[in-house]
């Protein structure tokens, strides 16, 4: 039996897009599943959209995912090099071998012939498809054009007549009338080969078993089939995937930040906790199963249940999984990542952030949300004193004066400022009184934080600010009052 191999084939052209790590993922969760290998290959011909450090951000994102491949660029393999660019030369050849054999010409229309054309066929209301002019040059035209050095491409010779048909493993049966293929450019005019005939090349040369990639490469998959019909070469399994999409009809988009993995990241989103959800978003294990590693994913795979229709990609869902991985982590490991974001707001004022990690690891969904949730720490922010109407306490401002005027004076009393001491004191003045807790609890904590949703209650604000500003906090909310 033939091992497996897929590959993942993205462009260098910015930030990794979420639909091209899912079908990363998909490839790698396959090729593993089937004990085979997972290949890297940068396709960056297309060097006018290319983008300084847009390989490494390849690199770091796919090991930041734990998806390590089995060869590429910087590992090596038997099949290298990884990079298009640096298999230039490897193409021509082929090209030249398709025009020899007649499913490939030489054509040397210029841009402004073409324009021309296309605005002609525009205003008859038609699609413009190349109509073979070229293709009707003599063997000694075309070479007397190639020895005036007049600058050419190289196009698929595509039928006219007839249907190319192909089977998908997702999509099933798919049959193209050929009469819509255009004849597609195969080698550009700085020698270059286009994204269309380099990946079928590089696909059969790194013996590529099961090609996995987006559904919008559907239509363009029987003109990549002639090619491998023409050089006689076996035609590898199709995988097409749908697409990720933000709701039904809007795709994920960089202006509203939810198009890249870089910026889930850079928002405080743990990267097991994206791919759990994204590999989700698609495909399904067959059970109401949620919560996978990467290891159980590739136990779990299996390409028959990728779904047909476009994958939404829900934020709130995904910040739920997010939580969950958050609140279950090591705690020491959750400290060190927390820290960063309480400095943006605390740094230099003295808390102990190891106890205020305590009390936000529960509460944390996304890290970047944290600054918000704390900052009222190093400085109360404005308040109305409705904050201090609550049904269930049963207070309002009038109840609330009461009760901050009662704890003044113990919470001067405290000499020894632990959270159990303010506790045990706070609660024995509370009883003594003949108050409920809520009654002069929450109060308290709207005075000191300014804010109904805290992490942890009165008592441990309190600890956290210290006597001193918990005291100067507390003669502000009375001021209010008054």
């Amino acid at each position: 039996m033939t091992k497996v191999r897929t590959r993942f084939a993205p462009s260098p052209t910015g930030f990794l897009h979420l639909g091209g790590l899912r079908a990363a993922l998909y490839g790698y969760l396959f090729a593993k599943k089937m004990n085979g290998d997972f290949i890297l290959r940068i396709e960056d011909t297309d060097q006018e959209r290319f983008v300084e450090g847009a390989t490494e951000v390849i690199y770091d994102t796919l090991r930041d995912c734990g998806m390590n491949w089995d060869e590429g660029p910087d590992v090596g393999g038997d099949y290298g090099p990884y990079i298009q660019s640096q298999r230039k030369d490897t193409y021509l050849p082929y090209a030249q071998q398709l025009v020899e054999s007649g499913h490939a010409y030489y054509c040397f229309c210029t841009k402004e012939e073409l324009d021309e054309r296309r605005a002609a066929a525009e205003a008859k209301g038609e699609v413009f498809k190349y109509d073979k002019h070229c293709m009707h040059l003599t063997k000694e035209e075309v070479q007397a054009k190639l020895d005036a050095g007049v600058p050419y491409v190289i196009r698929q010779n595509a039928p006219t007549e007839g249907e190319t048909s192909y089977h998908d493993e997702v999509f099933g049966d798919m049959t193209f009338p050929n009469d819509v293929l255009d004849d597609m450019i195969l080698i550009k005019q700085d020698g270059m080969p286009t994204y269309n005939f380099a990946n079928v090349i590089d696909d059969h040369l790194m013996g590529i078993t099961h090609v996995m990639r987006g559904m919008e490469y559907l239509s363009s998959t029987p003109k990549y089939n002639l090619l491998y019909n023409a050089f006689g070469w076996d035609i590898p399994t199709y995988i097409h995937m749908p697409p990720v999409m933000r709701d039904a009809t809007h795709k994920l988009s960089k202006r509203d930040g939810d198009a890249y993995y870089s910026d889930f990241v850079n928002k405080g989103y743990l990267p097991e906790a994206i791919i759990n959800y994204l590999a989700l978003v698609g495909w399904n294990p067959g059970n109401d199963r949620e919560f996978f590693t990467l290891e159980e994913l590739v136990e779990a795979f299996d390409v028959g249940r990728i779904n047909k229709s476009p994958g939404i990609f829900d934020v709130e869902k995904l910040t739920w999984f997010n939580w969950e991985y958050i609140r279950k982590m090591d705690f020491e490991k959750y400290l060190a990542m927390v820290t960063p974001w309480f400095d943006k707001v605390l740094s230099g004022k003295g808390f102990d952030y190891r106890r205020l990690a305590q009390l936000m690891q529960e509460r944390t969904e996304v890290f970047n949300r944290v600054p918000d949730m704390v900052k009222f720490l190093g400085e109360l922010p404005e308040y109305d004193i409705d904050l201090y109407t609550h049904k269930k306490m049963k207070t309002n401002p009038e109840v609330a004066k009461a009760a901050l005027e009662m704890v003044k004076p113990v919470i001067e009393g405290i000499d020894n400022w632990t959270e159990e001491t303010i506790h045990d004191v706070l609660m024995a003045a509370i009883a003594e009184a003949g108050l409920k807790n809520g009654a002069v609890l929450w109060p308290l904590r709207i005075a000191i934080s300014g804010q109904a949703s805290t992490p942890g209650g009165a008592i441990e604000i309190a600890w956290l600010l210290g006597k001193e500003e918990t005291l100067r906090r507390l003669d502000a909310g009375l001021a209010k009052l008054s």
